[in-house]
């Protein structure tokens, strides 16, 4: 994808694939069979819904960046290197119309889930402004849906466990076989609520999903200043529930680990914790970008830098042997550079196609926004909090 000076951390700036980290992105599912006959059942259409997603959520999170160097809004919660872990969780759900959706509760970093999830991108632009007609009719940037299975994150992280463990209860209840699926930052393995809602999930045996999302930081916290073990693979034991570690920056691993652990929680046999790995490339917000980066050394960046989740996936879909050409079919065959090119333009024009669409949410939040500052002010017992 285009790089933007302006936006994207200096690590993304000029990037180009690792082939040695490419191989070890294919062999990260690749080495487990069930994961791997999950991704071989991803055609071109399921591939490049979840490279759209992952763009859609790049530049949403960029344009809020424009926003703030604009002084529309004071600061931003991103995602940036993250993408992976909400996309590819958010796609292995039930969702979409006509039907009754599964649901997720999304933290600050995983805005993705609200549009992969049905919620269009011009009201979670809204939320950000405060739009009296928006989803939280100005009071919040913590939005939620529940008709899409959204619901609204809270400010404390990890705050959502326990309301998770309440909508499946509700399920079981209805016999619905919906599940739940949330999740929780390094820092949050530290509150009490967390401890208390896993460890009620794992004793009734409850059909939700708790995705621990490790960036290696807890706000201004290094992840070695608040976790002595060594990751965090033992937490499964602790619980009796099942564990799996994924790789947190490959889209294809966590689709493939968490389309497992639905299964799962569909057969009854939940929960499941998903461990996946990542890394937080900015400040807690925009606006302690420069303070994050005196904290953490140069080098963690580096490293995580070179293994952008966006740019790996494209790799890996220009070079391997789908073709993503609509006009043909997921043909695994035919000459390399022929295929490559093809698949070159293809993600060209989706990326062309998303950087349009969410130019237009974004024109259209400011549009309401500049609607309703010429609008008269309600008055007692009137509009937002009515």
């Amino acid at each position: 994808m285009r790089r933007y000076a302006a936006f994207d951390p200096p690590e993304y700036q000029g990037w180009t694939a690792d082939e040695g980290l490419l191989v070890a992105f294919r062999e990260r599912f690749e080495s487990d069979p069930d994961r791997q006959r999950v991704v071989e059942k991803l055609g071109s259409p399921e591939l490049l819904s979840l490279y759209r997603g992952m763009l859609r959520f790049r530049l949403h999170d960029i344009m809020l960046q424009r926003w703030v160097k604009q002084g529309v809004i004071s600061k931003a919660w991103l995602g940036t290197g993250e993408e992976a872990v909400t996309i590819g969780a958010v796609h292995a759900l039930r969702r979409g119309e006509g039907q009754r959706p599964d649901v997720v509760g999304p933290m600050i970093r995983n805005a993705g889930a609200c549009h992969e999830m049905g919620m269009p991108l011009n009201s979670m632009f809204q939320g950000y402004l405060g739009a009296l007609d928006g989803p939280a009719r100005g009071r919040d940037l913590h939005i939620g849906d529940r008709e899409r299975g959204i619901i609204a994150p809270v400010s404390v992280v990890g705050g959502l466990c326990g309301v998770m463990n309440g909508y499946v209860l509700a399920f079981r209840m209805a016999g619905e076989d919906r599940v739940a699926l949330t999740w929780i930052g390094d820092g949050s393995t530290k509150s009490g609520e967390v401890h208390e809602a896993l460890n009620f999930a794992s004793v009734n045996r409850l059909p939700v999903i708790f995705v621990l999302q490790n960036n290696q930081i807890a706000l201004g916290t290094r992840l070695g200043q608040h976790h002595r073990a060594d990751g965090f693979s033992a937490w499964g034991r602790a619980y009796g529930a099942e564990l799996l570690e994924v790789d947190g920056n490959n889209v294809l691993d966590m689709y493939a680990a968490t389309t497992l652990a639905v299964a799962r929680c569909r057969r009854g046999e939940g929960p499941v914790f998903l461990a996946a790995e990542t890394f937080r490339m900015g400040g807690h917000a925009t606006h302690d970008v420069r303070e994050a980066r005196e904290l953490i050394p140069t080098a963690q960046f580096e490293y995580w830098g070179r293994r952008d989740p966006i740019g790996q996936f494209e790799e890996w879909l220009v070079t391997g042997r789908v073709d993503l050409d609509a006009s043909g079919t997921d043909t695994r065959v035919g000459e390399p550079s022929e295929r490559e090119r093809r698949n070159r333009e293809v993600l060209a024009r989706i990326e062309e196609d998303v950087v349009q669409e969410v130019d237009e949410a974004a024109e259209e939040a400011l549009a309401g926004r500049r609607d309703e500052s010429s609008a008269p002010s309600p008055q007692s017992g009137e509009g937002t909090y009515a």
